[in-house]
């Protein structure tokens, strides 16, 4: 097959949306760089190996920033304001230098007796009723909880905003995903206001430190944009719980599926660093990274592409690459997070998630404590197969579970 073939995923959206592994292994047994028409419809060159896509990650040919598609007009334009996901250096520089600022390793670090707190409470709130879906009365509310009491949006406006941002990251209803952005875009610009009108030292959250970043006087050119405040108020909310939903619901979905590796982590609790290295290396909750876009016409992997295409690398397909590791398709938690470390779920290069330490604190402290309080943990029906999001973000709509 010649690589600019064009491979129909359109038709087998529902399936591919169940197990998109077996596409991406068919896919990349014939070269790593295809052609394919995406579930929503667009044409995209797809990078599925390891090294291709490892490469293409930290290869500057390709720009984040959607202006370089041949196709900008009917592209449309950024999302909801302009975050660091959608441009590139020297304003993607600036605008990580801003935001690393306010969310230090030492902001992380803090927060581990909040996550505690807080995923006790939710343990003590299920426990009696034998039973719940995990998703909706765990994986959800406890990193939803961190991340908008991290920024400052108010517990009233927590369910709504999920709402909002569930739509946004799915891939089948259009009309649904302009809806919650609108709402989002409204919602967070008067959140702002609020922010900037508070003094100095009143509310201590990053969304307010982001809105006195913005305000601060000086000509050194250190400040964010309204576009780009806007634009990473709403990266670090989305990015900053849904991935962790999807992170902490698929690791505790694979352990009850594999009661031997579950066995493994409760005998050796030591083991639980490769439990989340090899939940992300399985099922990475983004399964591609942002869009990028050919600034001039470049050769990925012997695979020509011309100027102005639009270029998927797939973290999911280079993350289960038998090249790179060993029985990709098996779920193994006694594999070395050191080799497991080298896995691209929450990417490479200046674009690798700011987050990704939040993440991992939030599994190290909510799968542990899950496992501790309910010991015989179990699926609900052991039988019943798996309903995933139609989402390029790879989360399970329910997870039901009982003790």
């Amino acid at each position: 097959m010649r690589a600019d073939h064009l491979t129909e995923l359109t038709s087998a959206a529902p399936d591919f949306f169940a197990d998109p592994y077996p596409a991406y292994q068919s896919l990349r047994a014939e070269g790593p760089v295809r052609r394919i028409r995406m579930p929503a419809g667009e044409a995209v060159w797809l990078v599925l190996g390891y090294d291709a896509v490892r490469a293409a990650l930290g290869d500057t040919r390709l720009r984040n920033d959607i202006r370089h598609s041949a196709e900008f007009d009917s592209d449309g334009g950024y999302a909801i304001g302009r975050n660091m996901l959608q441009v590139d250096p020297p304003d993607h520089t600036r605008l990580r230098a801003l935001v690393s600022r306010q969310f230090t390793a030492r902001r992380i670090a803090e927060l581990e007796p909040r996550i505690r707190r807080i995923s006790a409470e939710l343990l003590d709130a299920m426990a009696p009723a034998g039973g719940a879906d995990l998703v909706d009365a765990y994986a959800f509310p406890l990193p939803i909880t961190v991340i908008c009491e991290l920024l400052g949006v108010p517990a009233a406006d927590r369910e709504a905003f999920h709402r909002w941002s569930s739509a946004i990251v799915a891939v089948t209803d259009a009309e649904a995903a302009m809806a919650g952005a609108t709402a989002m875009t409204e919602y967070l610009t008067g959140l702002i206001e609020e922010k900037r009108h508070l003094a100095p030292g009143e509310d201590a959250d990053l969304l307010h430190a982001l809105v006195r970043t913005h305000d601060s006087d000086g000509d050194d050119g250190d400040r964010l944009a309204p576009d780009e405040l806007l634009g990473m108020a709403f990266l670090l909310l989305v990015a900053g719980h849904e991935t962790t939903v999807n992170l902490l619901s698929s690791a505790v979905h694979l352990l009850l599926r594999h009661p031997d590796q579950l066995a493994a982590l409760r005998a050796d609790p030591g083991l639980l660093e490769g439990a989340i290295e090899e939940t992300l290396r399985y099922e990475p909750s983004a399964q591609i990274a942002a869009y990028r876009y050919t600034a001039e016409p470049v050769t990925l992997a012997g695979t020509p592409i011309p100027r102005g295409e639009r270029v998927v690398l797939s973290l999911a397909a280079a993350n289960r690459d038998p090249a790179r590791f060993a029985d990709p398709e098996r779920f193994d938690i006694r594999r070395d997070p050191a080799v497991n470390r080298a896995q691209l779920a929450f990417s490479h290069g200046i674009h690798h998630c700011l987050g990704a330490p939040l993440a991992r604190l939030e599994a190290s402290v909510a799968l542990p404590a899950l496992l501790d309080r309910f010991p015989d943990l179990a699926l609900d029906d052991a039988t019943a197969a798996p309903e995933w999001r139609p989402s390029l973000l790879r989360g399970l709509r329910t997870l039901p579970v009982r003790w």
